[in-house]
């Protein structure tokens, strides 16, 4: 089978075909998308300091991948009323083959692996509540355990959706069929950005996501993204900070993250 890098994202649908025939694992050659950006444990060197062998592919982008093969799967619906929930056990590295392959479960669910990230994903057909307020991005501040105290609310961030370049979802299209729909990854990133643009960070992890979807983002939309901290902790000499986070498309609802981040790395 040829890898993704090599398939058109104009993706062509029959679902009912691929609910009856297994389907053949998803592949792609993972990019480190984030090279360059601030969170320096996608650089080797920093991330060597760690126990690493190289700088990590981000988890959004290997989110992103996983999401690419349950659309193949479910089709373009997904975009407007799936979820998935996945978590990073392990890093990918520039370079490397990730295989997404697809499993069905019970009720519709279905488990989606790739060997050092697990997950499911499911039409869930749920609604958003409006209860994330917007509130004015201040000076960034040095993380902290009192700075990240639970029930922090978030400074809210506006940007209008660029899908010219391929961004997170590298070496996959920014954006899905004709329509130029944002890639998942592109979506899930801004809950790092939003982190982000509230706190100064050293190198740090993204380890798992909650992600509900209710309507898809377009290529030039304005979007608005709202979060808080709803839980922070210690595990085994990490430092985790758990967020809400809410993306819309003026006063359309497009997306809710429960987004988890291990901000402060153990040695």
């Amino acid at each position: 089978m040829q890898e993704a890098t090599c398939r058109s994202a104009h993706f062509s649908f029959n679902t009912a075909v691929l609910r009856s025939i297994p389907m053949p694992p998803f592949l792609v050659r993972a990019v480190n998308t984030a090279v360059d950006s601030g969170n320096r444990i996608h650089d080797d060197s920093v991330a060597a300091e760690y126990g690493f062998r190289g700088g990590l592919v981000p988890g959004v982008t290997v989110y992103g991948y996983m999401a690419s093969a349950v659309i193949e799967h479910f089709g373009p619906r997904w975009l407007q009323s799936g979820a998935m929930d996945v978590r990073f056990f392990e890093p990918f590295y520039e370079g490397e083959q990730v295989a997404v392959s697809i499993t069905e479960e019970q009720q519709g669910r279905m488990k989606v692996e790739t060997g050092r990230a697990s997950g499911f994903a499911w039409i869930d057909g749920g609604h958003l509540d409006d209860d994330l307020q917007a509130s004015p991005v201040f000076e960034r501040i040095p993380a902290s355990r009192e700075a990240l105290r639970l029930g922090t609310i978030l400074g809210s961030i506006e940007k209008t959706l660029d899908l010219s370049k391929p961004g997170m979802a590298a070496p996959l299209d920014a954006y899905i069929g004709g329509e130029r729909f944002a890639h998942p990854a592109i979506i899930l990133a801004l809950a790092n950005e939003i982190l982000l643009s509230n706190y100064i960070l050293g190198p740090w992890i993204h380890s798992s996501s909650e992600v509900r979807n209710f309507a898809p983002a377009r290529d030039g939309e304005h979007l608005h993204v709202r979060g808080k901290i709803v839980d922070a902790y210690e595990k085994k000499g990490h430092e985790l900070v758990v967020l809400d986070v809410a993306v819309m498309g003026g006063a359309r609802p497009l997306s809710r993250i429960r987004h988890t981040a291990i901000w402060k790395l153990r040695k």
